[in-house]
């Protein structure tokens, strides 16, 4: 049976694309970002996973306000980065594994859930970034399966729809007849907003509630609606979502190995929360 090992959330903030490829993580203003990442890299040096499910927003590279879908999981071989306006650096391709997304899509259809699947599908920064904070030179042989949240288009999943989605998500993986070590993942935020007469809104309570619930007690946070998420996280803090769906995934107790925090980049609460598993 497929394990999953742990969870990892971490912000997606396309300006730590432009500081990795400048080589700035430290300098002053990056240095508290990217110091947080040894322990992370650390523990997943140990814990060795087979197979990331990583949970994020599409930013118009795949879907626009025209063809906006709440759920999307990818079901292709291979995905490639791209720069949806940017100009970031291409961070390469990655090994998808269609064999378990379509288990892991038939599993949300018995759910009653309805994603759009994509056998073609590209990855942009909320993908490429986190996974190039955790593994610098590259994820390797390590088999991804993206799972799209629209967190852009309203009307926006609850986030009580979002942590069940995550938990059929979770169910799939459980059933999944290969020994393989999973680690699933959440991008995004945590609070921020970047337009709009709150521009540079960042709100530090709130988001260490979050982080607090994440480990401790996640149902607690399927409680907000998408109002109050927005108004206590920012119109773009509703990202938040993908966390929550992330967490979801994990049914039982887990293990706080490490956090960080760190305010502002480029406008934005940036975070970092690695939890393991403890079924």
């Amino acid at each position: 049976m497929a394990n999953i090992i742990g969870y990892i959330g971490t912000s997606h903030v396309p300006a730590i694309g432009g500081a990795i490829a400048r080589g700035q993580q430290q300098e002053g203003y990056w240095k508290p970002f990217f110091d947080g990442f040894p322990a992370a890299r650390q523990w997943l040096a140990q814990t060795r996973p087979d197979v990331i499910v990583l949970f994020y927003n599409d930013h118009g590279l795949n879907f626009f306000l025209d063809k906006m879908p709440t759920f999307a999981v990818g079901a292709a071989a291979e995905y490639r980065n791209a720069d949806e306006g940017w100009g970031l650096p291409n961070f390469g391709s990655y090994r998808g594994y269609p064999e378990l997304s379509w288990h892991i899509i038939e599993q949300l259809v018995q759910d009653e859930f309805d994603p759009v699947t994509c056998q073609e599908m590209l990855v942009d920064h909320a993908f490429s970034i986190p996974l190039k904070l955790l593994w610098p030179e590259g994820t390797g042989d390590i088999r991804v399966v993206p799972v799209a949240i629209n967190t852009v288009q309203h009307p926006l999943p609850s986030a009580l729809r979002c942590f069940k989605f995550g938990r059929s998500i979770g169910r799939a993986i459980a059933s999944w007849p290969m020994n393989l070590n999973v680690l699933v993942m959440g991008t995004g935020g945590l609070s921020h907003q970047l337009d709009g007469q709150r521009a540079g809104f960042i709100n530090r309570e709130f988001d260490q509630i979050c982080l607090d619930k994440l480990v401790a007690h996640p149902e607690a946070l399927t409680g907000y609606t998408i109002t109050q998420l927005v108004d206590l996280a920012g119109t773009q803090g509703v990202e938040v979502l993908n966390w929550i769906a992330a967490r979801g995934a994990l049914d039982g107790s887990v293990r706080e190995i490490h956090r960080n925090y760190h305010i502002p980049i480029s406008n934005t609460a940036s975070a970092l929360l690695v939890l393991e598993n403890s079924h």
